[in-house]
């Protein structure tokens, strides 16, 4: 007898798809324009022009080839690791730029939304923080699904930014680089409302193997390399100045050296048979780039950067190695990548960090009023995370939908064709 396919979605991705295109180029036709000022005519604005590029270059590496890269190490769900990735960061891009453009206009700029590479990499950034929500539901959610929880993320992360601009009059670099904490704990709360008993202890496809934890490191390894980028892309465009943004990218390269050092240690130290967990080294080495991302404006000594990612790495392994399964059989939540470890404890660590660092370096009158500002600073973030991920996982979990059955989750046949498995009849 044939087996049993997961619903098709012919009915459901193109109709989205194509709905969700058509808005967006309206919106682009009636509001999108080339900033002009960006055709270069004095050497120093050409210097800008090619430095921005490049940092644009790296982010857009990251997004689509490191994170594309990182999401197939399930051994059935490397098509649709990659190519969901693709489609979700192609169209969160999109919607970021537009939605930047309405609710963070530049004060010269207030009718139209004027495109230029800073814009491009806010939008990138944006999409990053969906990405990293869409870890928690890894394998677990049709394309359909994920795309408007992308959507819906991207939306709720610029609102919040906006919030916290507009109350709290928050810097636009630290506003945005707390899109770690943000996405990891949006993904797990839509991860919880999505909850399958399918699923429960282990699925059977939720599997490694050599050749995707091979492809899984490449990713992670361009994520590594090009951190630093990452980190530092937008910091010369408000009022620092360029000895900041090399203490940065010096900070974060350091952090990053640490947290590998501490993740392959604390994985073979927690392991019973004292190995190394390909899986942990992937995802924790990444952690001290993402705290150090949140407290670096404060840092600026090495070996509090070094100090941040030993930190970091060590939460992290240790959160991905005993929080994983601990959170599925207390709280009913799957997080496939393990995203509150890898993204959401780090994030929270920097903000500490930079909490500390900041009331060590004020007088008492002033570190009380940044101690305040930047409580709420978090508690705004973790709160519309924690709303707006329940309530798109309410609505994802209607069966207009189509969810796969539990069956089928982890498995690439749900969606993509393998002629060499084709059935005959």
């Amino acid at each position: 007898m044939a087996p049993q396919y997961a619903p098709s979605l012919r009915s459901r991705l193109p109709l989205v798809a194509f709905l969700l295109e058509t808005i967006f180029l309206l919106l682009f036709v009636i509001f999108v324009k080339i900033e002009q000022h960006e055709q270069f005519g004095r050497e120093s604005d050409s210097k800008l022009f090619i430095s921005s590029y490049a940092e644009f270059q790296d982010v857009h590496v990251m997004i689509f080839t490191g994170f594309g890269f990182l999401a197939t190490f399930l051994v059935r769900y490397g098509f649709s690791g990659s190519g969901f990735n693709m489609l979700l960061a192609a169209m969160a891009i999109q919607w970021a730029v537009l939605i930047n453009g309405f609710l963070l206009p530049q004060q010269h700029h207030r009718r139209e939304i004027h495109i230029n590479m800073k814009s491009v990499v806010e939008a990138e950034l944006c999409a990053a923080s969906a990405l990293v929500a869409m870890g928690a539901v890894h394998g677990k959610a049709n394309p359909v699904q994920l795309l408007l929880m992308a959507l819906v993320e991207v939306t709720g992360f610029v609102v919040t930014q906006w919030i916290l601009r507009a109350l709290f009059n928050a810097d636009p670099v630290y506003s945005i680089m707390l899109l770690h904490v943000f996405g990891a704990l949006f993904g797990v709360m839509v991860s919880w409302v999505l909850h399958r008993e399918g699923i429960k202890p282990e699925h059977e496809k939720e599997k490694t193997d050599r050749k995707t934890g091979l492809f899984a490191m490449f990713g992670t390894l361009f994520l590594w390399m090009f951190w630093p980028s990452f980190n530092s892309a937008l910091v010369r465009d408000y009022r620092w100045d360029g000895g900041l943004k090399l203490t940065v990218i010096y900070g974060t390269y350091l952090s990053l050296a640490v947290s590998v050092v501490m993740a392959m240690s604390v994985s073979m130290l927690t392991s019973s048979k004292g190995k190394m967990n390909m899986v942990h080294v992937q995802s924790s080495a990444l952690s001290g780039g993402v705290a150090i991302g949140v407290a670096m404006t404060a840092v600026h000594a090495p070996w509090i950067a070094m100090t941040i990612g030993f930190c970091a790495a060590l939460l992290s392994a240790l959160g991905y190695r005993y929080m994983k399964n601990h959170m599925l059989f207390a709280f009913e939540c799957h997080d496939t990548c393990g995203v509150l470890s890898v993204h959401a404890i780090p994030g929270i660590l920097g903000w500490f960090a930079h909490l500390f660092l900041r009331l060590a370096s004020n007088e008492s009158t002033i570190a009380v009023q940044f101690a305040v500002y930047h409580i709420c600073v978090l508690l705004i973030t973790a709160c519309m995370s924690l709303v707006m991920g329940t309530a798109t996982g309410l609505f994802l979990k209607w069966s207009i939908w189509r969810p796969q059955q539990d069956r089928k989750c982890f498995d690439d046949q749900a969606f993509w064709e393998f002629p060499n498995l084709v059935v005959q009849k």
